[in-house]
């Protein structure tokens, strides 16, 4: 197949869009397919197979938050995405934005399949613009994309069940989905590594997520506060973003502030198998494939429960879950799973078999399959 994937986010590897993208263009490149990439990355530029266009203008203010969170928004020409999708058998966009929804637009004019992922929650959006709990403007961002951007696919990718059901039921119909998950690349498992001996000592408590508000980074910080064994824990927060300098700040209460560090693949691995305990506390998710790696490498999570995070379903024990920005409630859990270590040890042999589903792989078989069926029913039709 020819296949053109359109990235309207597109940066360094250290978000959950940008990481899924990649994966998608790399392994279906692999499997001997064409694959063509239209996005704004200007360091992109020059490289076989990339359209590159112009970076949006949105003023100092946004342009310098955008630069923060390491990605740029894109402002489409017709001219380079005419060239990236011509010949394409199928245009898959990866979210809701100008960009995809110009190729989409040019896709349909042509007869082109079009596919699309569905990597933006709604309060991913709505919280930068401090309307995360407005129930009110996370419908209208669903109701919005669904009328610009998932009612012209002939299928929608969702990472989980979750954020389908959350999408169907806003825009109250049912649509042509593949629920598959983004998938754990197979790097990521148990594996002895030499522990750095600055955690002598120390029980390890590691979280990856990207330093925004939605991720709840506090509620950890406070939780270790709040530990019967504050002396010992050190917490790892693996990750960049915007509240890097507010949470360092919270944390200097701690007795081992936290280390906050953005991690090669190669070093997560090593660092992941150094930890003793991973926490997400996160309150908005679609997946959180990096509770997925940290299970993989042989970590027990415990996840908050929050009814706008697909994460909580990876928990299969009452013990692997705390109540939702409820500190005391973690710090509980934290010291439980301090003071049993037997139990914890069990519990990580029932979550061996727990990530063969997500098994990157068998995902990307699947991501190849979706591909190939809305290229031969949009033929078809």
């Amino acid at each position: 197949m020819n296949i053109t994937v359109v990235c309207d986010v597109l940066g360094e590897a250290n978000n959950g869009t940008t990481i899924a993208a990649m994966n998608l263009i790399r392994s279906m490149r692999e499997r001997g397919h064409t694959v063509r990439v239209l996005c704004p990355d200007q360091n992109r530029k020059g490289e076989p197979g990339f359209f590159v266009v112009p970076k949006a203008n949105l003023g100092p203010l946004i342009n310098n938050y955008l630069k923060k969170n390491g990605v740029a928004l894109s402002r489409p020409r017709t001219d380079i995405v005419s060239a990236a999708i011509e010949g394409a058998d199928v245009v898959h966009f990866m979210m809701p934005f100008p960009l995809g929804n110009k190729a989409t637009r040019l896709a349909k004019k042509r007869g082109i399949a079009v596919t699309a992922g569905f990597h933006c929650q709604a309060e991913n959006f709505t919280s930068h613009l401090f309307l995360k709990d407005s129930k009110l403007a996370n419908w209208i961002f669903y109701r919005f994309t669904w009328a610009h951007s998932y009612s012209k696919c002939d299928c929608i990718h969702y990472p989980t069940q979750f954020i389908r059901d959350t999408f169907e039921h806003a825009i109250r119909r049912d649509t042509r989905g593949y629920v598959i998950s983004n998938g754990v690349n197979s790097a990521f498992h148990p594996e002895s590594v030499e522990r750095d001996p600055k955690y002598d000592g120390k029980f390890v408590i590691h979280f990856t997520g990207r330093l925004s508000k939605e991720k709840t980074h506090k509620v950890l910080i406070d939780a270790v506060d709040r530990s019967k064994y504050r002396d010992r824990i050190q917490l790892v927060f693996a990750g960049i973003g915007p509240l890097r300098e507010k949470l360092e700040k919270r944390g200097q209460k701690l007795k081992n502030p936290p280390e906050f560090r953005f991690f090669s693949r190669p070093e997560l691995v090593k660092q992941l198998n150094m930890a003793d305990l991973y926490v997400h506390p996160a309150e908005i998710e679609i997946e959180a494939i990096s509770c997925l790696e940290a299970i993989a490498c042989g970590l027990v999570p415990v996840i908050a429960n929050s009814p706008r995070s697909a994460t909580r379903y990876f928990a299969i024990d009452e013990r692997n879950l705390f109540h939702n920005k409820d500190a005391n409630d973690l710090a509980k859990r934290i010291d439980y799973w301090i003071e049993h270590p037997e139990e914890k040890q069990a519990l990580k042999e029932r979550y061996r078999g727990f990530v063969k589903e997500h098994e990157y792989e068998h995902c990307m078989d699947c991501m190849e399959q979706m591909l190939s069926d809305a290229v031969k029913e949009h033929r078809h039709d």
